[in-house]
């Protein structure tokens, strides 16, 4: 519709755009809706939701407006401010990383598209042309002045948006950082992982992880579709999202997302269209309705790789985020999940070392001890709770002969399967050892030469081998202990309560402790003390009183402490130290031994001096038939006459004086012959014709078992022999 009167005013080109602009101000929200409707094809964005939707309309009009008070402002004003909402288009381009240059594109194009409606509608109030080209020159000036002023103001929004956002990234992948892995537990870092990816990033975050993972080291192949969950967490109480709980196995379907992301092991950025629900997403129907419910509308899958394995899948969801993941988001999610697989790689290694570890540790320690008369033992072993792993501390109770037993207690430097199956070889070795009846420093210098021939052996990749041992050995005959320390602590030695007291008296021997196992060249000592009957021999590893916090002063004042008053009960006694010493998890292996030492009945116990005359012989073997006789073996007399018989001929043939015969009845019968020579006798085959060599060979036959001990003046040569079904028990001999 014309207006003539306009032109009979005569009326000037800002009054003319003034009226122009009252004119339409009524009409506003139309024109919003006609030039977005000019721009839905390029623009899909603008449309992806409701409220972007409506956002986009309210910036739209926004313009509108602000165009038009120019027109109505007087002449030469400056273009005002961008509009509020255009600023917030702006800061919504930055966030859904749209780029700018496609913000700035809706710019030119929507101001393009008002001023052809404002000429369109100048050329509708007048028809001078004269005027409509002079409006027509204003609307273009005024128009792009406010476009350029606008403009720089959003850019600037956008940009400032878009520096927050990325600061907001980095501050997330530096917490990833450090709160990622923390531990070497696989569901704890897949909870890390899940705490610090809800907090600002995501509204839902799962971690399934196959459980060929989660079984061994090996490669988790995704043809193994089954999936443990193994860690989830939602911003919303219970996690209304996940159909699934911790713990749940699951596979998902054959030709769904998750499935090509795990077979492929590339990430993948799913968008919800119109609340259509995949099946992969939303297994049942009531499901779907929650998640409909919710909007979600965003996911990422991401793939665990670490070490070129793939371990599981991480699922990243947003619904009450209304921004949706773009490309930057899964890079984003790609390097986190990637930090995380690395931690969850490194602690299923962890755990399944560990668990090798301690198994072997466990295999290679003694699970029953043998009976024997000379001491009563209990023990406990800890493994280390923290993530330094399994070390190498054993214990051993070895019976030797003469109803003597040695006590030992050890620990290898390092830590896993290294270590404890290092520990493995030096508890045979103390074992070998043990058997040819060696001095506790001579066992030690042997044991020190195989740690030394370990060294050489092994790569320098797995470090140097080294140990501490602690060798004592208990003889309830003399009631004498004698020990040897390679860099090991000294036992705890309590003795019983005096005679109308109730506490015990704990303290340290005097021991010298010796080098650590793997030096070379230094001595050990061996130390003999005497022990009453009952006391307490308490070896353990420096695992048991040292800590990060505890000093060892300290922690050996509170093992003596709780020693002081203990209770005759040794399993009672281990429990008491542990719950004293150690509330918590060990920060270091322990290993505990308490042994009671017993006394063996003088009436069970027999010896004779013999002088180096083969006319003894005789002697001997009537002695040895009375001590029977009056410890009713009758039925061993015959074998027992011969056996002394022989070894009591083989010391005064080879032997030197002083020779003694000494009988032993506790689990088992023992003979004993002792000389002053170093002269170790061996067994030989005798031909038809040898009137000699024979000796021991008799011996072996006859006894269980036999063997040498060698002293510091001389040797002991002794058989066993296993008492009678029907005999008496040591505790009838009078």
């Amino acid at each position: 519709m014309a207006f003539p009167y306009i032109r009979t005013m005569g009326t000037d080109v800002d009054a003319f755009l003034g009226q122009l602009a009252r004119h339409l101000r009524p009409q506003v929200k139309k024109l919003a809706g006609l030039l977005l409707q000019r721009l839905n094809g390029e623009f899909p964005e603008l449309w992806e939701n409701a409220d972007v939707e409506a956002l986009t309309l309210e910036e739209t009009a926004q313009h509108v407006t602000a165009l038009l008070d120019l027109l109505e402002a007087r002449p030469g004003a400056s273009a005002s401010e961008a509009p509020p909402a255009a600023l917030d288009i702006g800061r919504l381009y930055a966030r859904r990383g749209i780029p700018v240059s496609r913000l700035l594109r809706t710019y030119r194009l929507g101001h393009l598209s008002l001023l052809e409606e404002l000429q369109t509608e100048a050329a509708r109030l007048t028809s001078d042309w004269h005027m409509i080209h002079l409006a027509s020159m204003r609307l273009v000036a005024l128009g792009f002045d406010y476009v350029d002023h606008s403009s720089e103001e959003v850019v600037a929004a956008y940009q400032e948006e878009r520096d927050q956002l990325l600061q907001r990234r980095l501050a997330l992948t530096d917490r990833a950082s450090k709160l990622i892995g923390t531990t070497l537990d696989i569901t704890r870092t897949a909870e890390e992982l899940t705490e610090v990816c809800t907090e600002e990033f995501a509204d839902l975050v799962t971690v399934d992880l196959f459980d060929s993972a989660l079984d061994e080291p090996g490669r988790g192949s995704p043809d193994a579709l089954t999936q443990r969950r193994v860690a989830q967490r939602s911003v919303l109480d219970g996690c209304p999202e996940s159909s699934l709980r911790v713990g749940e196995s699951h596979a998902y379907p054959d030709d769904s997302e998750p499935v090509r992301a795990l077979s492929t092991g590339r990430s993948v950025l799913h968008h919800i269209a119109g609340g259509e629900m995949p099946t992969w997403v939303a297994p049942s129907v009531s499901h779907g309705r929650v998640l409909r419910d919710l909007g979600l509308h965003s996911i990422l899958l991401v793939p665990l790789h670490a070490r070129g394995d793939t371990l599981g899948l991480v699922q990243f969801v947003r619904h009450r985020t209304s921004v949706p993941f773009d490309d930057d988001d899964l890079l984003l999610a790609q390097e986190i999940v990637s930090r995380a697989a690395v931690s969850i790689d490194n602690a299923r290694r962890y755990t399944h070392e560990r668990s090798t570890a301690l198994t072997l540790q466990r295999t290679l320690l003694p699970r029953h001890t043998v009976k024997q008369s000379a001491v009563e033992t209990a023990s406990r072993y800890l493994p280390a709770g923290s993530r330094a792993g399994v070390g190498g501390d054993w214990y051993d109770v070895i019976p030797l002969s003469g109803a003597r037993v040695a006590l030992v207690v050890g620990d290898v430097v390092g830590r896993g399967l290294h270590a404890a199956a290092t520990m493995g070889r030096l508890r045979t070795a103390v074992r070998a050892f043990a058997d040819i009846d060696l001095m506790p420093d001579e066992l030690l210098t042997h044991l020190d030469d195989v740690v030394i021939r370990m060294q050489r052996e092994e790569s320098p990749a797995e470090g140097e081998t080294s140990a501490t041992c602690l060798y004592a050995i208990y003889d309830p005959v003399s009631r004498r202990c004698s020990l040897a320390s390679a860099g090991h602590i000294p036992p705890t030695v309590v003795t019983p309560a005096a005679s109308g007291e109730t506490a015990r008296v704990a303290g340290l021997p005097e021991v010298p402790v010796g080098p650590p196992l793997g030096l070379g060249g230094l001595p050990f000592e061996t130390s003999e003390f005497e022990l009453p009957e009952n006391a307490l021999l308490v070896l353990h590893t420096d695992g048991l009183i040292a800590g990060r916090t505890r000093d060892v002063d300290l922690g050996l004042a509170t093992l003596h402490g709780v020693l002081t008053s203990a209770p005759d009960s040794l399993e009672e006694i281990c429990d008491r130290l542990l719950a004293a010493l150690l509330p918590g998890r060990p920060a270091d292996d322990v290993a505990l031994l308490v042994a009671r030492t017993h006394a063996l009945d003088p009436n069970h116990v027999a010896t004779m001096d013999l002088p180096s005359d083969p006319a003894a012989v005789s002697g001997a073997r009537r002695f040895a038939s009375d001590v029977l006789a009056a410890w009713g073996l009758e039925d061993l007399s015959f074998t027992t006459e011969l056996v002394v018989s022989e070894l009591v001929t083989n010391a005064i043939r080879y032997g030197k004086s002083p020779i003694q015969l000494r009988l032993i009845l506790q689990s088992t019968l023992t003979c004993e012959v002792s000389d002053a020579s170093s002269t170790a006798p061996h067994l030989r085959r005798a031909r038809i014709y040898d009137e000699g060599g024979r000796g021991l060979l008799l011996v072996a036959q006859c006894a269980e078992r036999w063997g040498t001990r060698h002293g510091r003046e001389g040797k002991v040569i002794w058989a066993e022999q296993a008492l009678p079904a029907n005999s008496p028990s040591t505790a009838e001999v009078t």
